[in-house]
């Protein structure tokens, strides 16, 4: 599932490309794509507009509107955002697709149909109908307010960092990234970090987080890009760990699958 770093790299990608130009046209190739609008209602606020700006907040990319209004995106599984020029080189899984005055297109692809488009008319307003919690990069997001917010509960710290209520951005992939940097197993409890270990989770996923962002390295793409001694491009089955080389471990936390190196996440080992 695209996480942050994936959505800081489609919004790089649509500023670059699709800003300050007039959309002609709206195409709507599969209206199950949409949430809280119809295909009818969203060409109308779309059509002659432009997009000014944007806002990524967690896995949500917000898209402002010169007319007024955010067109809101979110990917889902497997979604994405590609310009193309012409028409014969348009992606597959097109879902939405953006026309612009003196051409060029932008498509809003997704595989397997579990993103979503939609309007909204106020972005802040959006973000907590959402029910989501502060962005994991926000600059006001600090160490402070991060305790604050890990501090409820007896969960497992993986699943913690991947509540969306709790801190926007990190999913199962890039939770397992973070937690090898900071040297903690994944099924620790929030409850037994000690202040210490709460403050370097805190640092590490800042940095696992900008680190990706600059690199222009996803989820599941550009893994490469990433320092050699990171998790991500080893997360698979038969996969060893960066630095010790010994053979990483699997385990279930909140219905996801877990990788981990027993040896080098030796950090708050888990209640017995």
């Amino acid at each position: 599932m695209p996480e942050l770093p994936d959505v800081a790299l489609f919004e790089r990608h649509l500023e670059a490309t699709a800003l300050r130009r007039e959309i002609v046209s709206l195409q709507v190739k599969d209206g199950r794509i949409l949430v809280g609008v119809s295909a009818q209602a969203l060409a109308r606020r779309l059509k002659g507009a432009s997009f000014t700006g944007t806002r990524r907040h967690g896995k949500h990319l917000l898209v402002e509107l010169d007319k007024g209004g955010w067109l809101t995106l979110h990917f889902g599984m497997s979604g994405g955002l590609e310009f193309f020029e012409e028409m014969t080189d348009e992606p597959p899984y097109d879902r939405v697709r953006f026309d612009f005055e003196g051409g060029g297109h932008l498509a809003y692809t997704s595989r397997r149909m579990l993103g979503r488009v939609g309007f909204a008319e106020d972005a802040e307003r959006f973000i907590a109908h959402e029910k989501l919690g502060p962005d994991a990069l926000d600059r006001a997001f600090d160490l402070p307010a991060f305790r604050k917010a890990f501090s409820k509960g007896r969960r497992g710290i993986k699943s913690a960092l991947m509540d969306q209520s709790t801190m926007a951005g990190v999913g199962n992939i890039y939770s397992d990234e973070i937690l090898f940097q900071a040297g903690l197993r994944p099924d620790t409890r929030v409850d037994d970090l000690a202040e210490q270990e709460l403050a370097r989770l805190f640092a590490t996923m800042r940095g696992v987080l900008t680190r990706a962002v600059e690199l222009g390295a996803g989820s599941e793409q550009s893994l490469e890009r990433l320092p050699a001694d990171y998790l991500l491009p080893h997360r698979h089955k038969d996969g060893r760990c960066p630095r010790c080389g010994a053979a990483l471990r699997m385990l279930k936390a909140s219905g996801r699958t877990a990788y981990y190196c027993a040896r080098c996440q030796n950090g708050s080992a888990p209640r017995r």
